[in-house]
């Protein structure tokens, strides 16, 4: 049995004491270990007792390291117990530590889900799927992910997937509706949107061209079709080709033949 000859508070840490058992240093505590065993000059301490102190010193300082962390920004469970552990924290005392900063309220999947929600809504635009995906990388239990899910309503998702289809609609007034329509739903679908809520925001979007914007595309696509069907064809067989070519593209049959008829009229006046 040892005997507590000394107490002294640490310099660079006033939270943290040091420890001496017959006039020699054995080891710190924090201030409220210190507090939790009445550790005073003079008592007597046996060896399981130091040991116990030891490990629940380990937790105060697992549970201090958490709430370092924390302190940026909120963190899922999942996230706060690989932090500890990869901090050289052994499973046990970091288990100790996540009860009591569950207990304290510093901890809570729920509210860490939800504020998360609201945030991959509000800077990113993002459909429910991307954001379970979010929620699975932070640790959160499928139970728990489709619970909260139930607060991103049906109404705000076509909301939010129309006022981006709408966007990209202004910004791609260069491509055919066929193209632009793919190029969106594949967008949306990245977001993470479902093929019904996309359906409905696509039926909100004006996909109409104006003549001159289809004169836009036909002198994009046509030209470059017709530079590359005439390297390899020419008349009936050149014709075919680029017409399939420019209907994959979602041009219309009959601007088609029109550009066709064009530049084989220009072709003859060349001759």
């Amino acid at each position: 049995m040892s005997v507590i000859t000394k107490i002294t508070q640490q310099k660079k840490d006033g939270e943290r004491y040091n420890i001496f058992l017959d006039e020699k240093y054995a080891f710190s505590v924090h201030e409220s270990v210190l507090v939790k065993f009445g550790l005073t000059k003079g008592m007597s301490l046996e060896e399981w007792s130091i040991d116990e102190m030891v490990y629940e010193d380990e937790i105060q300082k697992a549970f201090n390291r958490a709430l370092h962390y924390l302190g940026f920004r909120m963190r899922s469970e999942f996230e706060v117990k690989k932090k500890l552990l990869d901090s050289g924290y052994g499973e046990a005392v970091v288990l100790e530590a996540i009860v009591k900063l569950k207990r304290l309220g510093f901890l809570d999947d729920e509210s860490f889900s939800e504020a998360l929600l609201q945030t991959q809504i509000k800077t990113s635009s993002k459909g429910p799927r991307a954001i379970q995906q979010e929620f699975r990388k932070k640790g959160i239990g499928k139970e728990l992910q489709e619970k909260v899910l139930e607060g991103y309503s049906e109404e705000e998702q076509v909301r939010i997937a129309t006022k981006l289809a709408t966007k990209a609609a202004e910004a791609n007034r260069s491509v055919t509706p066929v193209q632009l329509k793919q190029k969106i739903q594949n967008a949306l679908l990245r977001k993470g949107y479902s093929f019904d809520i996309i359906k409905q925001a696509l039926a909100s979007v004006n996909f109409e061209r104006e003549e001159d914007e289809w004169d836009s595309i036909l002198e994009s696509v046509g030209e470059k079709a017709w530079r590359r069907q005439s390297s390899k064809y020419s008349g009936r067989q050149r014709r075919n080709r680029v017409k399939q070519t420019m209907y994959q593209k979602g041009i219309p049959l009959d601007l088609i033949d029109r550009f066709i008829d064009k530049k084989e009229l220009e072709e003859d006046g060349e001759q």
